[in-house]
């Protein structure tokens, strides 16, 4: 394609966008993404690039798969959107009871937003107010762990670790306990705060962009068991985690968790539309119920349960099921293995993790962290061999969509380890 160069996409992108987690100054120009089909991203340069992180985790049955592109059309036609305070439609009720059917036992509520960042901030504000509503105003302290993400709203920040993500805005925040990943930290936070202790909030089985550190189902079973035992809720942040990442539709069956509130988004609608939910058991939603409207649950977005995300949500569901999408993630988690597991006896190589869909490679460096200066050099050098991944300063990883086939990941994993051996 022969552009003039006031013509090209980056170009016109230069002069009125503002991307995120960017600095503009000095960032790359952007990829010009004019299609995409499978795991490839087609540019306008004409350059083939396989998406190497789902597009930000969240496409997971791969670009402009037919069925989904057919369901979004069906409902469009049918109905796009109505407010959903005092209505309802099919697509939301229906997705609400697949889920249900779907997630851990004693999930029996579903509450539609937007995206993960606010389906956490639903989740903190529903543990505050549900303790409100039984009259313990006292217990309003979260325990989150080291290293936590949770999402860019103010309530999420909070939440998560205090970093180069939120320092900025520690004015806004407010104050969580922290433990690191261990039962005896964790146990040490939720003694000491005694009854003024509302949940813990935890990433399962994988803490995402504070480094893709991955825990053990023991770990995780032992956290239920510590916040039954000090009457606190347990809230699962499965943002990242849901809809097979892990492995597991949901990692919390790892260890066959069962919490009190669950946080749903990116891999929802397979990287189709925004959309976010919170689900919470019946012990949850019954202290909302009352003849006192103050006591009513006060949040709510113009898109909420969105009817064109929940036709492609339910779509999705059901490509799970036709394309056998979690025996997908079995083998690709097995060729993640055999294939980077060579490279921890790289002398610069700090570690190799993987779980389910996604392959990590943890590198040794004296800076660390997401400002890592290795991240925007190494990421440079995948584009450059056809393949978009976006390190974690010195941490990289794989997380592509499951459609990938052996081929794709073979190839892509022989780029991976071109670049770390350099």
């Amino acid at each position: 394609m022969n552009l003039a160069d006031r013509d090209r996409l980056a170009k016109r992108d230069k002069k009125v966008l503002w991307h995120p987690y960017t600095q503009m100054r000095t960032a790359p120009e952007p990829l010009a993404v004019t299609r995409a089909e499978g795991v490839w991203l087609y540019a306008e340069d004409e350059r083939k690039i396989l998406d190497g992180i789902s597009s930000w985790w969240v496409n997971i049955h791969g670009h402009s798969h037919p069925k989904l592109n057919a369901a979004l059309a069906a409902q469009a036609s049918e109905l796009e959107h109505v407010l959903f305070a005092g209505c309802t439609h099919r697509p939301a009720v229906e997705l609400a009871e697949r889920l249900l059917a779907l997630l851990p036992a004693g999930m029996s509520r579903v509450f539609y937003s937007d995206n993960g960042s606010t389906a956490v901030e639903v989740a903190l504000k529903l543990a505050i107010q549900y303790w409100r509503n039984l009259n313990q105003p006292q217990r309003q302290t979260f325990v989150t762990l080291h290293h936590a993400y949770h999402g860019d709203t103010v309530g999420a920040m909070s939440a998560s670790e205090d970093s180069v993500f939120t320092r900025a805005f520690a004015p806004l925040l407010f104050q969580v306990e922290r433990a690191h990943a261990r039962l005896d930290d964790l146990e040490r936070a939720l003694a000491q705060l005694g009854n003024t202790a509302a949940a813990v909030l935890i990433e399962p089985m994988l803490q995402g962009a504070g480094g893709m550190l991955m825990q053990t189902p023991d770990f995780l079973a032992g956290v239920q068991t510590l916040c039954a035992r000090h009457g606190v809720l347990l809230i699962a942040d499965e943002v990242l985690t849901g809809f097979g990442r892990t492995g597991k539709m949901f990692a919390c069956e790892h260890a066959d968790v069962h919490p009190d509130i669950m946080c749903l988004s990116k891999g929802l609608t397979a990287g189709y539309l925004p959309m976010g939910a919170t689900v919470a058991t019946e012990k949850i939603f019954d202290a909302f119920l009352s003849d006192d409207r103050s006591k009513t649950f006060f949040h709510g977005h113009s898109y909420t349960a969105n009817p064109l995300a929940c036709a492609v949500a339910i779509a999705s569901l059901d490509l799970f099921e036709e394309e056998r999408t979690l025996e997908r993630v079995a083998r690709l988690e097995r060729q993640l293995r055999e294939g980077l597991e060579p490279l921890r006896r790289l002398p610069h190589v700090a570690d190799v993790r993987v779980i389910g869909g996604v392959g990590v490679v943890e590198l040794e460096s004296p800076e660390g962290g997401y400002l890592d200066s290795a991240g925007p050099r190494l990421a440079s050098e995948f584009l450059a061999r056809g393949i978009l991944l976006r390190p974690l300063g010195n941490v990289v990883y794989f997380m592509p969509p499951y459609c990938i086939t052996e081929g794709e990941t073979a190839w892509a994993l022989e780029q991976i380890a071109s670049v770390l051996m350099c």
